[in-house]
């Protein structure tokens, strides 16, 4: 056999798609497993030619799933973002968006079984610690993919899969605030350093020159931007305690301007070398919560709603994401106890996924 199988659903979850797979279905040490994703993607060209990649990140990435040993879950769900023209995977992140297809994947894979016209299904994003429910419609003991749900960034509708986020404050750093400040000023530009569900540098757009209304493609043609942001990331990843991440997606970056179409903020989200193309949904979990923290860079910004269970809207380059945050605010520490999202999901094929044998000796 000169190719190897590997059994694989190809799915759209929220904005971003790429394979699950079931974790036992890989090889077991990193580097190995690196390397068969690698391949799987077609890591190393712009245009992953060689591989099922899609020549974006949010079309790189890997959703690898199991059944979870923790008294809370049901399923493991490991994920790796895997680069585009670089053969590198990136362990550290978890993506929300991916995540919104690991609970309809888990039943198609009979990792859960189907519980009525509703499933819930209890997952254990691995990378991180967080903990999430995903309501899945069900009816008749199979997925349905069908629906009137629609989000921003995807055409159409479909059926609506409600993520229900817990524990997602400190996963990557263990702190909030990983610097312990409420804002830094890095190469004389202000940030917020922030950890919640994914560790992110948040600015405001105005400080590097811009609306924060541009475009996706405005902003990736702005290399003077780029020049000015990456070095300021790679000092805040250090400040954050994450190391050099010279060659890390974490910390993301975030800018922020004011809403203009009733909503609660503007932002643009970076992956972090290219603007996204929507939200992450781990980054507006993170955004939202900068919005909701008196003393961020988001102060003057937005009308903060009081504690308790709030709506925040984030418009972002292809519409908004509504985030529903239950928070609160204890002798000054904030205190965020769930982070709700819909999103929706389909599977668009499944088979075997083949890699060169050489790749996996």
């Amino acid at each position: 056999m000169t190719q190897t199988e590997i059994p694989f659903l190809f799915m759209r979850g929220g904005t971003s798609r790429g394979p699950y797979i079931r974790r036992d279905h890989l090889p077991e040490d990193r580097d190995t497993l690196a390397r068969v994703l690698i391949a799987a993607i077609g890591a190393g060209h712009p245009l992953n030619i060689d591989g099922i990649g899609g020549g974006a990140a949010v079309t790189t990435k890997v959703a690898m799933l199991s059944k979870s040993d923790d008294d809370w879950a049901d399923v493991d769900y490991f994920f790796a973002q895997v680069a585009v023209d670089e053969p590198l995977v990136d362990f550290k992140p978890t993506c929300g968006n991916i995540l919104s297809g690991v609970g309809p994947a888990a039943i198609e894979m009979g990792l859960v079984a189907p519980q009525g016209d509703e499933t819930r299904v209890r997952i254990r994003a691995v990378n991180t610690e967080a903990r999430v429910e995903a309501v899945v419609r069900t009816p008749g003991g199979a997925v349905d993919y069908d629906g009137d749900a629609a989000i921003d960034g995807v055409p159409g509708t479909a059926a609506p899969v409600m993520l229900n986020f817990r524990d997602v404050v400190g996963n990557a750093t263990g702190a909030l605030l990983p610097t312990g400040n409420l804002r830094d000023e890095i190469d004389g530009i202000e940030v917020t350093c922030l950890d919640v569900a994914m560790p992110m540098v948040i600015a405001r757009a105005d400080a590097f020159g811009l609306t924060g209304y541009e475009s996706a493609a405005e902003l990736d043609a702005n290399s003077d931007f780029y020049a000015r942001m990456e070095p300021i990331r790679i000092e805040a990843g250090r400040r954050m305690g994450l190391g050099d991440v010279t060659k890390s997606v974490m910390p993301k970056f975030g800018i922020l301007a004011p809403a203009r179409e009733g909503g609660t903020v503007t932002a643009r989200y970076f992956m972090p070398w290219k603007t996204h193309p929507s939200m992450a949904v781990t980054g507006a979990q993170c955004l939202a919560s900068c919005t909701l923290i008196p003393g961020t860079v988001s102060d003057g910004l937005v009308d903060r709603p009081a504690p308790g269970e709030a709506l925040v809207t984030i418009e972002h380059a292809s519409g908004r994401i509504e985030v529903t945050a239950d928070y609160g605010i204890d002798d000054g520490a904030f205190r965020l106890e769930t982070a709700g999202l819909l999103r929706t999901a389909r599977l668009l094929a499944k088979g075997s996924l083949m890699v060169p044998a050489r790749v996996w000796a």
